[in-house]
């Protein structure tokens, strides 16, 4: 599974780089994590990512356990830009319906 956290930064991002820094540690640190790195976009230089690869869906969402994830991963994923992060192989997805729409 793959995890994509985009964010605009307008300015000066060396405290964007120092705290995205800390969630890229802690989200490689984490049981099933295979790597994660902050990027930067090639033409537009307010554009950066947090991308990180996963053995599975549910080994992303246990990085947020505990208060000491908490504390690092929350207060910079939440001024990601708002859009659906999650990605896997076409294979592994089967029927993708909308949030909302599972009965």
């Amino acid at each position: 599974m793959l995890a994509i956290s985009r964010f605009r930064v307008p300015g000066d991002p060396s405290g964007f780089r120092l705290q995205a820094g800390a969630v890229v540690q802690q989200f490689a640190a984490s049981r099933g994590s295979e790597g994660a790195e902050l990027v930067q976009n090639l033409d537009d230089p307010e554009l950066w990512a947090i991308v990180s690869r996963w053995a599975d869906v549910g080994s992303y969402r246990r990085a947020f356990n505990g208060t000491p994830a908490k504390m690092v991963l929350v207060p910079l994923l939440s001024l990601a830009i708002d859009e659906p992060s999650a990605y896997a192989m076409p294979s592994d997805v089967g029927e993708n319906r909308p949030r909302g729409t599972l009965g």
